[in-house]
């Protein structure tokens, strides 16, 4: 059995690289995001709240996450089929995180929109 400590001399890159090159994925926080504000969501409700991806690229993402063990897929055989995606306990881990990049996001467009604004009354009173 290896240790932890076996396991971070082995590797040679940074802990936090694996988590980050998976949610750096095209749309990937954005779908996370949801499904931890809004819950379970049927493909249909997901894409619709994901607004501007296309079912090709958003099935994609759903199972690049599910394979991660992030997203779960529920599937029940009804007439149509009824198929629900979810975080799982591994997904929810990220809840924290996730919630404080938002937070850290949210604040720093309200300070950049606000250095625009100065930076444009700037310019237009050296006119």
């Amino acid at each position: 059995m290896i240790t932890t400590a076996e396991l971070r001399k082995e590797s040679v890159s940074c802990p936090m690289d694996f988590i980050l090159r998976m949610l750096m994925g095209p749309w990937t926080t954005y779908i996370l995001y949801n499904l931890k504000t809004h819950g379970p969501q049927r493909f249909g409700e997901l894409k619709r709240r994901v607004s501007g991806v296309s079912a090709k690229m958003l099935t994609e993402r759903l199972r690049t996450l599910e394979g991660a063990g992030l997203v779960r897929r529920d599937y029940e055989p009804t007439i149509p089929p009824k198929v629900t995606y979810s975080l799982t306990k591994r997904g929810h881990e990220l809840d924290d995180v996730m919630g404080r990049l938002a937070e850290i996001g949210m604040r720093w467009e309200v300070e950049d929109a606000a250095l625009r604004a100065v930076r444009a009354a700037e310019l237009k009173a050296a006119e």
